[in-house]
This record gives C-alpha cells, sequence and structure tokens, in this order.
C-alpha cells in the first residue's frame, strides 16, 4: 500500500536530532514528574470546580522542572520535556474528572466520594486517552500540520531554558512569587475571614430582578489573562445575556419567585430556569464542533491503515527514527482491551448485571471516547488545549448514554443517571487527555524527543492525577461543600459543569428536564453560531465560539466578571508589550496566582477534614471573624492591588525573551 501524501510544506528540523540519543525518561524525572503531576492535579481540581474552567499547566512544570534539574550536574531539553509532559497529564485528568464525578454525590448516588470507583473511571478514561491519541499523532501533528499553539509555546519555554540559565531562573522566581501571592490572598480570605469572596447585589425593577457581582479571586482574573480578552469577553457576554436579558425578561413574562427578593429571588430563577438555557446552547455547540472536524477526522481515521501497515511492521518499525517511533500497535489493542474490562464489570453491576446493557454502554463509552479525543486533539491544534470543548462533548456524550440507559432501564430507575455521568466520566476523561496529549507530543516533535517515551510518561501522569484526586476532592467537599448552598456551606464550589451534568442526567431520567427552556437554548445556539460566522467571513478579530458563549451563560456572573476584567488586563499588557518582545511573562503569573490559590484552598481543608480524627481540630482555626467586618470591599482592594502587579510583572524588561523569534512552527 502507498503511504499517504506527505505535506507540500517542509517540516522544521527538531532542536535534538533523531541521530542524537540523550537520557529522557531518568530517575530523577519520574520522581520529579510524580510529584508535579500530583500539585497540578489538585490545583486543577480546585480550579476547575470554583471557575468552571481549567488552564494548561505544561508551560509552569516546564518551567519548575528547568529549575530543578539544573540543580544536577547532568539534565537536558529531553528530560525537561518528559517532565512537563507527566506533569500536565495530572492536571489534564483533574479536569475530566472534576467535569463530572462530583455530580455523582450531587445526586446522591454517593454520600461522599468512592476511592476505588473515582480511581477506575480516572485511571481507565485517561489511559483511553493516550491510548487513542497514539495513532493520532501522525495524523494530526505530522499530516494535518496543525499549529497547536500552547504546544509550541512550551517548546519555546524548553528552548530558553535550555540556552539561558539566567533566563530560567527568572522565570522560576517570578512563578513562585505569584503563588506566593495568590496563596496569601486566598489565606487572608478564606482562613483568616478578612473579606468577603464577593461583592454582589440585585434590585427590583416591576417583576423583574437586576443582579451584579464580581468575586474577589485572583486565580478569576489570572484565567481572563491566560485565555486572553477575545474569549474572556465571549464568555462575559454569555453571562450578560443570561443575567442581565433572559434571567429579568423570564422574572417579566413568566413569574418570579415567590417569598423571594433581591439576590434570593435573582439566583433561584437562573438556578431553576435560566442554566437549562445554557445546556441548550452547549448541546448545540457539541454538535457544531463535530460537524466542523469531520472531514479532517475522517481523514486521519482513513490514513491510519496505511500508515500502521507501513510503520507498524516489526522490520520498519526498527527503521524508523528515534522521533517517529510510537509505542506498538499490539500495546495499543492490548491495553484498550484491558482498561474496557473493569468499566464493563462496573457498568453491568449498576444496572442489575444487565449483562448486554453492560457490554452496550461499554461500546457507546469506548466509540464516542475515541471520537472525541480525535475532536479535542484537533480542536488543541487549532486552539490549544485550555480552550478545548470538553463540556460540549461531555453533554452529547451522556444525553446518548441517558437516551441508551431510558431504553433500557425505563424512566424513574435511580441507576440510570449514575450510569449515564459514569459513561460520561470516562469520556470526559479521555477527550481531556486527547487534548493535552496531542499539545505534549507537538512539543516533542519541536525538540525532538521520542514519541513512545512520552506516551509511557502521559500514562504514569494519569496513575498520579488518578491516586491523588479523591482524596483533594474529600477535603475541597469538607470545607466548602459542592454545589448548592447549604446552611452549612454559604458560599459552596458551584462546580458548573457537574451540576449542570448531574441535572441533564436526572432531569432525562425523572422526566423534569424543561425541554422547553432547553429547546430556547439550542436556538439560541443557533443564532449565536450563525453570527460566528458571519464574524468570520467579514475576517472580524471578534468571533463568538458557541460553547464559550453558552458556558458564559451557565457560569455565576460574578465569575466571568472577574474572568473579564483578567482579559483587559491582558489585553492592557499586549498593546503595551515592546517593541520585539516575544515572550509575555504574565501568563507565568497568572499560572503563579492560580496554583498558589488553589494549594493554600486545599490547605485549608485539612482541618475540617480531620476534625473527626482530632477534636481539639474542630471548626476553622485560622478563621478571625465570624462574618468579614468590612465585606468585600477590602478584598477588592487588594485584587486591584494584584492586578496591578501582574501588569507591572509582565511589563518589566527584567525577563525579556531573547534569540528565537517566531513561535508559529506549522
Amino acid at each position: 500500500m502507498r503511504e499517504p501524501d506527505a505535506p507540500t510544506e517542509p517540516m522544521d528540523a527538531p532542536l535534538v536530532p533523531a541521530t542524537v540519543t540523550l537520557p529522557e525518561i531518568t530517575p530523577k524525572a519520574v520522581v520529579l514528574s510524580i510529584l508535579l503531576a500530583a500539585v497540578l492535579a489538585g490545583a486543577n481540581a480546585y480550579l476547575g470546580l470554583f471557575a468552571g474552567m481549567t488552564v494548561s499547566a505544561s508551560i509552569p512544570a516546564a518551567v519548575v522542572s528547568m529549575a530543578v534539574l539544573r540543580l544536577f550536574r547532568q539534565s537536558n531539553i529531553l528530560e525537561n520535556n518528559i517532565v512537563q509532559t507527566a506533569a500536565s497529564s495530572g492536571e489534564a485528568l483533574a479536569a475530566g474528572v472534576i467535569f463530572t464525578i462530583p455530580g455523582l454525590v450531587l445526586i446522591g448516588y454517593w454520600e461522599s466520594f468512592d476511592y476505588w470507583q473515582t480511581f477506575t473511571v480516572a485511571f481507565v478514561g485517561g489511559v483511553l486517552g493516550v491510548l487513542f491519541t497514539i495513532p493520532l499523532r501522525r495524523a494530526l501533528i505530522i499530516h494535518a500540520r496543525l499549529r497547536f499553539p500552547e504546544g509550541v509555546a512550551t517548546a519555546e519555554v524548553l528552548k530558553v531554558g535550555a540556552s539561558s540559565d539566567a533566563d530560567a531562573g527568572g522565570r522560576v522566581r517570578l512563578l513562585l512569587g505569584a503563588a506566593l501571592l495568590g496563596g496569601g490572598f486566598k489565606f487572608a480570605e478564606g482562613g483568616l475571614k478578612l473579606w468577603s469572596e464577593s461583592l454582589e447585589g440585585a434590585f427590583h425593577l416591576g417583576r423583574s430582578t437586576f443582579y451584579g457581582g464580581l468575586n474577589l479571586s485572583p486565580a478569576l482574573l489570572a484565567v481572563g489573562y491566560i485565555i486572553g480578552l477575545n474569549t474572556a469577553v465571549v464568555v462575559f457576554l454569555g453571562g450578560a445575556i443570561g443575567w442581565l436579558v433572559l434571567l429579568p425578561l423570564y422574572q417579566a413574562i413568566i413569574a418570579s419567585p415567590e417569598a423571594l427578593t433581591g439576590m434570593a429571588a435573582a439566583k433561584a430563577t437562573w438556578s431553576g430556569q435560566i442554566r437549562y438555557i445554557g445546556i441548550g446552547a452547549m448541546l448545540v455547540g457539541g454538535v457544531w464542533t463535530l460537524l466542523q472536524v469531520r472531514g479532517p477526522i475522517l481523514q486521519s481515521l482513513r490514513q491510519l491503515i496505511g500508515l500502521y501497515r507501513i510503520h507498524h511492521e516489526p522490520r520498519a518499525h526498527s527503521t524508523l527514527p528515534r522521533t517517529e517511533r510510537d509505542a506498538g500497535v499490539l500495546w495499543l489493542i492490548g491495553l484498550t482491551i484491558v482498561a474496557l474490562i473493569p468499566m464493563a464489570l462496573l457498568y453491568q453491576s449498576l444496572l442489575g448485571d444487565n449483562l448486554w446493557g453492560g457490554v452496550g454502554l461499554t461500546l457507546l463509552m469506548a466509540v464516542t471516547a475515541f471520537l472525541f479525543s480525535a475532536v479535542a486533539g484537533y480542536m488543541a491544534g487549532l486552539v490549544g488545549s485550555s480552550s478545548n470543548p470538553v463540556s460540549g462533548v461531555t453533554i452529547a456524550t451522556i444525553m446518548l448514554a441517558s437516551l441508551l440507559l431510558l431504553g433500557i432501564l425505563g424512566q424513574g430507575n435511580p441507576a440510570g443517571p449514575a450510569a449515564a455521568l459514569l459513561v460520561g466520566a470516562v469520556v470526559c476523561c479521555a477527550a481531556a487527555m486527547g487534548g493535552d496529549n496531542l499539545q505534549d507530543l507537538k512539543t516533542g516533535q519541536v525538540v525532538g524527543a521520542t514519541p513512545w517515551k512520552q506516551q509511557v510518561m502521559q500514562v504514569i501522569g494519569v496513575a498520579t492525577g488518578a491516586i491523588v484526586i479523591v482524596p483533594v476532592l474529600s477535603l475541597l467537599q469538607a470545607k466548602y461543600g459542592i454545589g448548592e448552598v447549604t446552611p452549612a456551606y454559604p458560599h459552596p464550589l458551584t462546580a458548573p459543569q457537574a451540576t449542570l451534568m448531574a441535572n441533564l442526567a436526572t432531569g432525562v431520567f425523572g422526566g423534569s428536564l424543561p425541554w422547553h427552556l432547553v429547546g430556547v437554548g439550542m436556538l439560541l445556539g443557533v443564532a449565536v453560531i450563525g453570527l460566528d460566522v458571519w464574524q468570520a467571513r467579514r475576517g472580524a478579530a471578534l468571533r463568538l465560539p458557541v460553547l464559550a458563549v453558552a458556558l458564559g451563560m451557565y457560569l455565576p456572573l460574578k465569575l466571568s466578571a472577574t474572568i473579564m476584567f483578567g482579559g483587559l488586563l491582558a489585553e492592557w499588557v499586549r498593546v503595551s508589550q515592546r517593541s520585539g518582545q516575544t515572550e509575555d511573562r504574565g501568563l507565568l503569573c497568572a499560572a503563579g496566582l492560580v496554583t498558589g490559590e488553589a494549594l493554600v484552598g486545599i490547605f485549608l481543608a485539612l482541618p475540617i477534614a480531620l476534625s473527626s480524627l482530632w477534636p481539639l481540630l474542630s471548626g476553622d482555626p485560622f478563621q478571625l471573624f465570624a462574618d468579614p467586618p468590612l465585606g468585600g470591599w477590602p478584598g477588592l482592594a487588594a485584587l486591584v492591588l494584584v492586578g496591578l502587579w501582574l501588569v507591572r510583572a509582565a511589563q518589566s524588561a527584567a525577563f525579556a525573551q531573547k534569540g528565537s523569534g517566531t513561535v508559529d512552527r506549522r
């Protein structure tokens, strides 16, 4: 069989040629990988439950790796790449878990997080994400020649660190300083209770309630900075549509909640009605994403047969350059089958030992996991893994699983929503890993790594994330609560995606899903797609991706408002950036703020979680005030100072990048 035509555009040579062999998987790299994967998985779990969004940790992991490995006599850029590969796999897996698994607690299937079931779901989903992206590497990175902007940016950081010790040390100091600042802010708010976590208010006009709010979190400010002004504005636009247009309009036309006023009325209407419109928009967004990538994905699948016949015969594989050797096809098939067995048994037990139901769910899970891993990988190639449509594809999966289970179990069966969520959880983990893995493999292509060694480290990162994620979730649940506001947890982690998935699954099986509101959301989604297509034809800079708009409709407005201000700071820095400066050091500051706040948030949960074992720790030992004396105003002032520091650090000339210019290696 003839190999598919090679791309006509010449490829850049890797930094480390294929003829040169350097140590990659070394003991120190493995130990550092496990530590960073655990830390970043915990940080991303907190951020996702809090903000409903996660960010890629490849660049912070690469910076920390460079700083630590420099302490050893011998280290190299491929070791650094191995560390960031495994560490970013841990944080990507956390994103897949927190978008779905907390839904099992929210629907009452679990009272607390079940360790072994969660570990199994996370590990299987993550491993499938790794395995399914092995054949996609050649199809999407080499043949499709996608940009993979975050992967190329990570490679640039690794190259700078390999050529300049001073630059690497400066970046680490910047990252750690930002982490200390973010952690100190969180300790003052969440530990000492010096100020409230947000500023918000509402007023009535006729039958309608108008609400406004701002969450006082450096992590949200940092998220807005990382995703940039365009995406931040689009997310806020979705929030404005949901909270400032649809909410008062619904109250004026239909009704306002009885016996509720002010913020309580606004939040009750949004929670009980408006967010289902967001679900409808997300459903349309998921389907639209599939339609957009159907051509490249089908073309990639057709290429795979020819590529594997040529490149995975034993004699042919031995002649492949080091930089083109993936894990073998037998490993791919064998591990996939092994990974599916525990999920088939779990689904079968959930369905009352229904063998064919378990087999059907397993096949649905495997097919959708492969398809959506490919979609996530393709989208990571276009816009980066931080902007991947994981929520949209997971919603589509849960809808398919719910409809299948509805036919098997019938309406009202309590096992149905749990089984649907467990299918969605595996697919969500696989999709999150798919985008991250291909991004890391692109980094490896640029620096000259060995693909199969990266794929081994991705599995190690998955295993690390799966081991630590349940203790982290349990700590966060004990300290803050997850989901709905209760007397015990007045300011819980909102877990927007997990709440959405839980409502969707229970609504289908309970017959309580307000399909008329979902339909309104679907119509709005179609309208947003039309506007986005029009913007594309005009060549406009501001695009309107439907999933970003739908996410904004589903997020609390106070979160999307803070994210938007972070985007404005990013634009301020971009406009004022010095000529010839190709690196935005504000991204490292933002990553540090996220990591510091998340780690301190987890630390503050420890006394609450340990109180049952040690009564002296009952309550909150750091709390100075039951109620912050000045509300949120001190926090607002502190947040403004953090924002000004972020801008100043980003504009500083102390760590200007020298040497390489372009970051686009198509």
